[in-house]
């Protein structure tokens, strides 16, 4: 197993076979779970791995420590995928103390029935292992309430549960400097898109506790251990929960028979000839959800359209738009189009979807087409996409 630091261990698993994480997120190149070793007077393990992969993971172990006891195991995060060989484990090591805080021993006892041989922190406190010391800090909803991060202070590296990590399987190599990271950082924001999204402001809070906090290694549990790009991923972390976007747009639409689509079409082409340089079409019935998800996060304006559907809003469009809105996201542009066949609402619902829940600002005049294509509506849709742009352009200066 690699040594990480100072007789800190990763003894972690990949996952190749699964297809969506949490049943929702497409995993192309897989997904880690990570778990960490520190050899000490006490051998203390850092949160565990999906039980599917319990066989390989005491293999793991049991290639640091021998036979030796685990002392105690640190659960920085009860989602299942890092908490779910805790049953398995304590057959093994029956005497193991089980450390986290309060609302980590809730779930505990709702996942698994296990209420003894635990140990409550609290931010702040600390737990010596002998040469290795401890030190712990509460970050609620980044992103379940129990969360917390791990500092062992002896060998400057922080535990973070599942803040910093991204989507990919480790190929190999497990610390960013021994690999080639350029295809994890586009998975790090769809990681954080996706799944922690919702709760920027607890992210800054977390950030906060740590400014002042000196480490030499982020160890998340999911994709690469951070030492040489410490410094990027905080402060992508950093600008993702404030919401803050480069210049660009995504624009998503629905089409049945591709009259929406030219739309779509013709709205880009006018705000690249604007001068806007990076603008990103998806269809949302072809495209997964995540990957737009992700570009909404990256990109500071976003123009929607889709056709009218059984009197409503084309069904993808609408999931999409309720996606959106659950994740809280902030300080973006809105622009929007639609088409019917003989009664047109989907240009009133996407309105109603900003009015009443994703509060975008509101730019260019929406453009509604019946039936197809004519120079009319080709003016209108060139005209919304060099509003989109001007606006865009207009914070340059």
């Amino acid at each position: 197993m690699k040594e990480i630091a100072n007789k800190v261990y990763y003894v972690g698993v990949n996952d190749r076979h699964k297809a969506l994480f949490e049943g929702l997120w497409p995993l192309p190149n897989g997904v880690s779970y990570n778990s960490y070793l520190i050899d000490d007077d006490k051998v203390c393990l850092i949160d565990t791995v999906e039980v599917d992969f319990f066989v390989q993971f005491m293999e793991n172990l049991r290639e640091v420590i021998g036979n030796r006891p685990v002392d105690y195991i640190v659960i920085n995060h009860m989602e299942p995928d890092h908490s779910g060989s805790l049953s398995l484990i304590r057959k093994y090591y029956p005497n193991v103390q089980i450390v986290g805080n309060k609302k980590t021993f809730d779930m505990l006892k709702g996942f698994y029935d296990i209420e003894s041989g635990t140990v409550e922190v609290k931010n702040g406190d600390t737990l010596e292992l002998g040469h290795h010391t401890l030190n712990f800090f509460m970050t609620p909803m980044v992103h379940w309430p129990e969360t917390m991060m791990t500092l062992d202070t002896t060998a400057g590296t922080l535990f973070s549960g599942d803040a910093f990590g991204c989507f990919g399987a480790l190929n190999g190599g497990i610390i960013d400097k021994d690999i080639d990271c350029s295809s994890f950082w586009l998975e790090m924001v769809r990681y954080y898109s996706n799944i922690v999204g919702k709760y920027g402001t607890p992210v800054q809070n977390a950030l906060k506790k740590l400014k002042d906090v000196s480490f030499d290694y982020i160890c998340s549990t999911h994709g690469p251990i951070w030492h040489e790009h410490i410094e990027r991923v905080v402060s992508l972390y950093d600008a993702m929960s404030k919401y803050e976007t480069e210049e660009g747009i995504v624009i998503c639409y629905g089409t049945m028979y591709g009259n929406t689509e030219r739309m779509a079409e013709t709205i880009a082409r006018s705000a690249s000839e604007a001068g806007i340089k990076n603008i990103v079409l998806y269809n949302v019935s072809k495209t997964h959800h995540s990957y737009i998800i992700r570009d909404v996060f990256r990109y500071k304006a976003l123009i929607v359209g889709a056709p009218t559907y059984n009197t409503g809003l084309y069904h993808e469009m609408d999931v999409l738009l309720s996606e959106m809105a659950n994740r809280d996201i902030k300080h973006h542009l809105l622009g929007w189009f639609g088409s019917y066949g003989w009664a047109g609402k989907a240009v009133a619902k996407i309105k109603e979807w900003n009015d009443n829940e994703l509060h975008f600002e509101a730019v260019g005049e929406p453009v509604e087409m019946k039936l197809a294509m004519n120079d009319e509506v080709k003016k209108q849709c060139e005209a919304l996409g060099k509003a989109v742009a001007d606006r865009l352009l207009a914070d340059r200066n």
